[in-house]
C-alpha cells in the first residue's frame, strides 16, 4: 500500500476502506492489516481521523481566510465543520523583555503569559503559534482552553480589533518538523497585536501558517 501511495495510485486525501474490507480484499488477517496501518501512520503515509476513517496523507484542504474580521482559530475551524485541535508546546508565566513590554504597552519587567501551540485541523498541523498575554488578564494558566479568545472573553477581556502584518517566509527545520513540511518550504508569518474596545492590548502573537494550506483575502474599495 505504501508503494501505491508513493506512486500516486492512491491520491492525497483518498479514504481507505475499513480494515475488514482490506483484509478480505488482500486475503490477509485483520491483525496484519492493523499492524500495517500502524506503520503507515508512523511513516506519515496515512492519517487516521477519529470517527471519520483513514486517509492518504497530503496537503490539507486550503482555507480561505478573510482579512476583514478578527477570528479565533478554534472557532473558525469549527465553523467550517472541521475539528480544531491543539498540541501544547509550552506555556509559562514569565517577565516581558523591553521589546515585548513596549508592544504590549505594559511596564518593562511586568509579568506575562507566554504560550506556544501547534494548531491542528482534522488532526493535520496548520500553524505554529506563539502568544503573549499580560499576566493581569490571565493569572491562572490552568484556565486556558483550546480557544484563547474564548478564555479571555469569559474572563471579561474581550478581543475586538487587531492590526496584523503578513510576510512570506521559508521555514526552518524545527518548524518544518512540527508542520510536517520540508525545511525551506514557503509559509506565511503573521504578526498580530490584538486590542479590546478601550484600546488595551490583550495579546501579541506570531503565527506561522502553512503556505500550502492558507489563502488570505481582503475586500478592497476604490478610494476617493
Amino acid at each position: 500500500m505504501a508503494g501505491a501511495i508513493a506512486s500516486g495510485v492512491l491520491k492525497p486525501g483518498s479514504a481507505l476502506p475499513p480494515e475488514r474490507e482490506l483484509a478480505l480484499e488482500l486475503g490477509i488477517s485483520r491483525v496484519t492489516v492493523r499492524r500495517a496501518m500502524v506503520e503507515l501512520v508512523r511513516d506519515g503515509f496515512v492519517v487516521q481521523r477519529h470517527g471519520s476513517g483513514t486517509y492518504v496523507s497530503g496537503p490539507p484542504e486550503r482555507v480561505v481566510q478573510s482579512l476583514s474580521r478578527l477570528y479565533s482559530f478554534s472557532e473558525d475551524m469549527m465553523s467550517r465543520g472541521r475539528v480544531a485541535g491543539t498540541v501544547w508546546l509550552g506555556r509559562e508565566l514569565t517577565v516581558a523583555n523591553a521589546e515585548e513590554a513596549l508592544r504590549l504597552e505594559i511596564p518593562k519587567g511586568a509579568r506575562i503569559v507566554r504560550m506556544r501551540r501547534l494548531r491542528l485541523a482534522d488532526q493535520e498541523p496548520m500553524a505554529l503559534e506563539t502568544s503573549l498575554i499580560p499576566a493581569a488578564m490571565l493569572p491562572d494558566l490552568t484556565k486556558i482552553k483550546d480557544s484563547l479568545y474564548q478564555t479571555l472573553r469569559e474572563l471579561g477581556h474581550v478581543p475586538s480589533r487587531a492590526v496584523q502584518r503578513i510576510s512570506a517566509v521559508n521555514i526552518d527545520e524545527e518548524t518544518a518538523r512540527l508542520l510536517k513540511l520540508t525545511p525551506g518550504a514557503p509559509a506565511l508569518d503573521i504578526d498580530r497585536v490584538t486590542r479590546m474596545d478601550d484600546g488595551t492590548v490583550v495579546e501579541l502573537s506570531r503565527s506561522i501558517f502553512r503556505g500550502d494550506a492558507y489563502d488570505f483575502v481582503a475586500e478592497l474599495g476604490l478610494g476617493t
